[in-house]
């Protein structure tokens, strides 16, 4: 099958064009600078950007839609709604059949955060189209080059004691990257994952507390002192996160403003039709910071 797959260069589009690539699949990888991209072998690069209202798609079978605007300033959910029009519009135009979105857990009321209501509303406007839409929700992703993992390594990094808002205790159900890609590359295989939606996750439900403290407890050797406190409003919650983690305010605002939301697995019927052998919460930490490690040392300087 001839697959295009757009935000290729990202954290998630990184590690499923070469998954697709060794399922026998034939890979087109979406980028906005193809300078800036360097493709695995058998690759085709495809310049587009989804901004654009005059996109145009190369001919493909089906598409993965990895895009979301999270980090960018401004108004991130109109920049969603800008994006998944005009892909839906290009989509159409080339004749797409199949298309692949990858969104958010987190259950549909009144108190779901403006960056997961940008999500479902992406889910929506990607199923007005021609194309068949198949939706995976998943929850926080562990893994090298996740902004989610990298905050949470950050913190146990850097601070043995946290001073936290009560969102630390709201369940969670985290996934690791590679089972996420099993996920995504399976339901392409698999015909009757076609028009509909499905919710993945871990073997585990943690609360962000017990998330924080067992990767401490990996990375660091030590458990935190964790003390939640009500006071804390979202916005004051991601200028701390910028204090003391990389990730900048524009990305950590919406990142905490979601935690507010249980986030965990209510339909587990994936399972039914693709086979996935799930990762451990404490394998995947230990992977991801070994890949983080590998990534640091090629690197450095010789």
């Amino acid at each position: 099958m001839r697959v295009l797959v757009t935000g290729a260069s990202g954290f998630v589009g990184g590690h499923l064009v070469p998954a697709l690539v060794d399922a026998g699949h034939t890979v087109v990888a979406m980028v906005r600078d193809s300078d800036r991209y360097d493709p695995p072998p058998g690759v085709d690069v495809y310049e587009g950007d989804v901004l654009d209202p005059g996109l145009t798609l190369p001919t493909v079978d089906a598409a993965y839609y990895l895009i979301h605007s999270m980090a960018a300033d401004g108004d991130f959910s109109e920049l969603d709604r800008r994006a998944a029009r005009n892909f839906v519009a290009a989509a159409d135009a080339a004749g797409i059949d199949r298309i692949v979105y990858l969104g958010g857990l987190g259950e549909d009321d009144a108190d779901l955060s403006e960056h997961l209501r940008s999500r479902r509303e992406v889910e929506r406007l990607l199923g007005e189209g021609a194309a068949s839409l198949t939706v995976l929700r998943a929850a926080i992703i562990i893994g090298d080059g996740s902004a989610s993992f990298a905050v949470i390594r950050q913190l146990v990094e850097r601070l043995p004691v946290m001073v936290t808002p009560s969102w630390v205790r709201t369940d969670c159900q985290p996934i690791y990257i590679d089972d996420v890609i099993a996920y995504l590359v399976g339901v392409l295989a698999e015909p009757a994952t076609a028009g509909r939606t499905f919710e993945i996750g871990g073997p585990e439900v943690l609360t962000y507390q017990e998330i924080l403290v067992r990767t401490a407890s990996i990375h660091v050797g030590r458990r935190p002192l964790i003390v939640p406190v009500p006071v804390l409003s979202p916005g004051l919650s991601a200028r701390w996160l910028g204090l003391v983690t990389d990730v900048p305010v524009s990305v950590a605002k919406p990142l905490v403003d979601g935690l507010k939301n249980r986030v965990v697995v209510t339909d587990d019927s994936i399972t039914d039709l693709v086979d996935v052998e799930l990762t451990p919460f404490a394998e995947a930490v230990r992977l991801a910071l070994d890949a983080g490690a590998d990534r640091h040392r090629e690197r450095a300087p010789a």
